[in-house]
């Protein structure tokens, strides 16, 4: 079983295989590397040259994108949600559509609460899950050690009609922030984290996910409030799998609070097979009676 985003109507992986991927985003085609993609291409190779552009990647590390007609940046949509997208060093476009599957969970969490909630999202990128949350009518406290793509992800809040919403940007080392909110005894009803494998903080702080991130989630799930919604963690490192995402989980949020704790894969569905490609993993807590 995989939570695959099946609900993307601009988006589409379209093959795979060969250690890359063709994928539509918008009116743009793309060929993008992916290891997991280890079996032989299926659709044909007229299909594979249509892409507006390719990223290769070096044998000794990183790599780069053979343009042939891609515009500078450009939109694509989720449900209400609004996405800017440009190419970027080592092959991403500021998005992640397979998390798509989580931005629907949050909508529908924060919708059915009933109340109004809180959400912390740390590591929030270029906001796909802030604005998720706050489209849902949550206020949001979105925070990245990168300002780059903060305002990234201000540029998509005001894309979607959600530049007047409840979001604190905050542009700060996660580890650093969350001491600090402890501190001053600051509260959220529902926290997402999606942590880097390896990352800096903007003062040169390490963050190397295997080591740090399980005394980070305990700190982090002291700020939930007493009557908490949710607890969503994702990763894109090998070393966590789901089972091991939903243990912590199980051994922080779930030792304190009632509820019940989901991992699975996450997934983008292959038009020409039909098949679901895996693309990372997640685990929630969901808080319960």
């Amino acid at each position: 079983m995989m939570w695959a985003a099946e609900n993307w109507t601009s988006y589409a992986v379209l093959d795979c295989g060969g250690g890359e991927k063709l994928e539509r985003w918008g009116d743009q085609v793309l060929i993008r590397p992916d290891p997991q993609a280890i079996w032989p291409r299926t659709a044909d190779a007229h299909v594979w040259r249509t892409a507006n552009a390719h990223y290769h990647r070096s044998s000794s590390g990183g790599g780069k994108w053979e343009i042939r007609q891609l515009p500078a940046q450009w939109q694509i949509g989720y449900r209400e949600l609004t996405f800017q997208l440009k190419p970027m060093s080592f092959k991403h476009t500021g998005l992640f559509p397979e998390q798509a599957a989580n931005w629907d969970f949050i909508m529908q969490s924060i919708r059915g609460a009933g109340r109004p909630v809180s959400v912390l999202n740390l590591f929030a990128y270029t906001g796909g899950a802030t604005l998720a949350a706050a489209a849902a009518g949550a206020s949001v406290c979105h925070v990245d050690a990168s300002r780059g793509m903060t305002g990234w992800a201000r540029e998509n809040a005001a894309a979607s009609g959600l530049a007047d919403r409840p979001v604190r940007w905050i542009v700060d080392d996660c580890k650093k922030f969350v001491e600090r909110e402890l501190r001053r005894g600051r509260r959220y009803d529902a926290i997402i984290l999606d942590p880097p494998s390896y990352g800096r903080g903007p003062s040169g702080e390490t963050w190397k996910i295997e080591a740090d991130v399980a005394a980070f989630v305990a700190r982090t799930c002291e700020l939930l409030s007493d009557k908490p919604l949710f607890v969503l963690i994702s990763s894109y490192s090998t070393g966590l799998a789901p089972s091991v995402m939903a243990y912590l989980l199980g051994v922080t949020a779930g030792k304190k609070y009632r509820g019940t704790i989901e991992a699975q894969e996450l997934g983008l569905p292959v038009e020409s097979t039909g098949l679901i490609l895996p693309c990372g993993s997640s685990a929630r807590f969901i808080a319960g009676a």
